[in-house]
């Protein structure tokens, strides 16, 4: 979804960015709240994890699992992706549907979480999930909703903050990272239907500016669907 869930924790597809909402509107109202403090969250460049497992993809079908304010969906429209990106907050999605219209891109904008979205299954040869707020359910329905969109031959990328899944909740604030999925959480879901081809800590590669910027590694899942 962004850059750094900790930051913003506090308390159908359609095809505007205003039509609906599928999920909690709780989870909603909180992240509409939070982009809504400022002009621009995030820093407006794609994430650097993205752009490197990218590189030699054939563009498809792709799933930009929490898009914000349309940086990694807009880059990946630019590059002949098409592209369907899901986001809770309509403000942000406001905010993207606007930068792709000025960028003279097309992008399928769904309001909804992940879980609750019902998004056809096996349709998307790449579904990104970078540094994605999932709360975490025990049924691993987030889980499950990323690896379930994937089409056979396609690849999951799932990158998030290296260390938040071992934090300790913090002091005055409703951050508790036991509440978010991380990517051994999806990994260990993974079967003999799938083959892990990175699974790796490293430096992150960070767009200048914007929340989220202080963080120095990330946790790089990408997994290819084999059936």
């Amino acid at each position: 979804m962004t850059d750094n869930i900790a930051e913003a924790s506090s308390t159908a597809t359609t095809s505007s960015a205003v039509d609906g909402y599928i999920g909690d509107p709780a989870v909603r109202d909180e992240w509409d709240n939070r982009y809504a403090e400022r002009q621009q969250l995030w820093s407006g460049s794609p994430n650097g994890a993205l752009v490197a497992e990218v590189a030699g993809l054939a563009p498809a079908r792709v799933l930009d699992v929490g898009c914000g304010e349309g940086a990694d969906a807009i880059w990946l429209a630019r590059g002949g992706w098409d592209v369907t990106a899901l986001e809770v907050s309509g403000v942000a999605l406001e905010r993207a549907a606007a930068h792709a219209r000025d960028a003279g891109v097309t992008v399928r904008w769904v309001h909804a979480a992940l879980a609750e979205a019902r998004l056809p299954s096996a349709s998307f040869e790449l579904v990104s999930a970078q540094y994605p707020a999932l709360l975490r359910t025990p049924d691993a329905a987030a889980e499950r909703a990323l690896l379930d969109a994937v089409a056979p031959g396609g690849v999951l990328l799932l990158v998030h903050h290296a260390g938040m899944e071992t934090r300790p909740p913090e002091e005055d604030s409703a951050f508790d990272p036991a509440d978010y999925v991380w990517p051994s959480m999806v990994a260990a879901l993974l079967n003999g239907d799938w083959q892990v081809e990175v699974d790796e800590q490293r430096p992150r590669v960070a767009p200048d500016g914007g929340a989220g910027a202080h963080h120095t590694d990330d946790v790089v899942l990408r997994a290819r669907r084999l059936r």
